[in-house]
């Protein structure tokens, strides 16, 4: 008996939701064919007068820090961590010796490889002193030449290998992170030794929206704030600029920025970028909503005041900035455009103002 009843308030609930949905839907529509009919048979419009503004294309972009070159540094040679030369923290060069592994098994295999080389070279003299008085074969020359060759190569290998034993920094900056000890051993096929991060320059990464990005270009010199060092100004230049939009429609910026003399910027810092240009002179801006389909079209419909009739216009359309076209020819200052109820209008059409 329970059950049944709780079956009946459902239903009863279900049939007052679509009843509520319903009628607001009605509503809608009702509000919509007064709109349409509050002109007495005219079709009711909205409108707005043609003007010149001052553009203002200044804006402001948040985004992160990061290092212009960071590097996770890898071990090439296999052996034991002899000696360790820098810490966390430290600054280095490009060139400076970091740590040192044990050279011990590598000078073995140079030591090998010179002896292999020699013994090669005197072959080779051997052969060629009997190919002149014809004991040896053309072939057999070339044989011994190329394990010359071979030889060579083997010992040009095996003494980079000595050299790598000192392990150093490929670029200049600060270690940021350790992950070796002395008396570890490092495998060939790349122990992670250092982390080295270069913060004398750093990249600002941020984005844009389509009306900003169509005046920036590479190059461009901007003005960088960070909210830790708000006394403080840095110089930043744009160095990349997406050719794509992301999927919520905008467009990658990066800035590469110089940072001061104490390197007081980090990386995963919040830095802001300030983007002015030069003042723009007055343009001539519509309402988005007045273009016939999208700004693409370049049609609107223009009210004739004398006959309260609509007038169809084509234009040429500039820069979309925000809620506004610029339009570029086609519209004089003071005349009125339509802006909405165009659905409805074609050439000649009564039209009614609703305020």
């Amino acid at each position: 008996m329970k059950r049944v009843i709780i079956i009946i308030v459902i239903i009863i609930v279900a049939l007052g939701a679509i009843a509520y949905i319903l009628s607001n839907n009605k509503k809608k529509n009702e509000a919509k064919t007064a709109f349409i009919a509050e002109g007495g048979g005219a079709v009711a419009v909205r409108i707005a007068t043609v003007e010149k503004k001052v553009v203002d294309l200044d804006f402001v972009a948040n985004g992160n820090f990061v290092p212009k070159q960071e590097l996770n540094f890898l071990s090439e040679n296999a052996g034991r961590v002899s000696k360790i030369y820098v810490d966390e923290g430290d600054r280095v060069t490009k060139g400076q010796i970091l740590a040192r592994i044990d050279a011990e098994i590598i000078n073995t295999d140079r030591e090998t490889a010179e002896a292999t080389y020699q013994n090669a070279l005197r072959d080779e003299a051997r052969y060629k002193s009997s190919y002149e008085t014809g004991g040896v074969t053309q072939q057999q020359l070339d044989q011994a030449k190329l394990a010359t060759q071979n030889a060579k190569l083997r010992l040009q290998a095996s003494q980079r290998k000595v050299s790598d034993a000192n392990i150093k920094s490929p670029i200049n900056g600060i270690i940021n992170k350790r992950y070796i000890e002395v008396g570890a051993f490092v495998t060939a096929q790349g122990t992670q030794l250092f982390e080295i991060v270069d913060v004398s320059k750093l990249k600002l990464r941020v984005n844009v929206n389509e009306s900003q990005v169509a005046s920036l270009k590479v190059g461009d010199k901007i003005e960088i704030r960070s909210s830790v060092f708000p006394t403080e100004k840095f110089n930043g230049k744009v160095t990349f600029i997406a050719a794509k939009a992301d999927a919520a429609l905008n467009f990658p910026i990066e800035i590469e920025v110089d940072n001061n003399t104490k390197n007081s910027l980090k990386a995963g810092m919040y830095g802001t970028a300030v983007f002015n240009f030069p003042k723009q002179a007055p343009s001539i801006l519509i309402p988005r909503t007045a273009f016939v389909g999208s700004v693409s079209s370049n049609q609107i419909f223009m009210l004739d005041k004398a006959s309260n009739t609509s007038k169809v216009r084509k234009v040429v359309a500039g820069r979309i900035l925000g809620d506004s076209v610029e339009i570029l020819e086609g519209l004089n200052e003071g005349e009125t455009v339509i802006t909405s109820g165009q659905i409805n209008l074609a050439e000649g059409t009564p039209v009614t103002i609703v305020k």
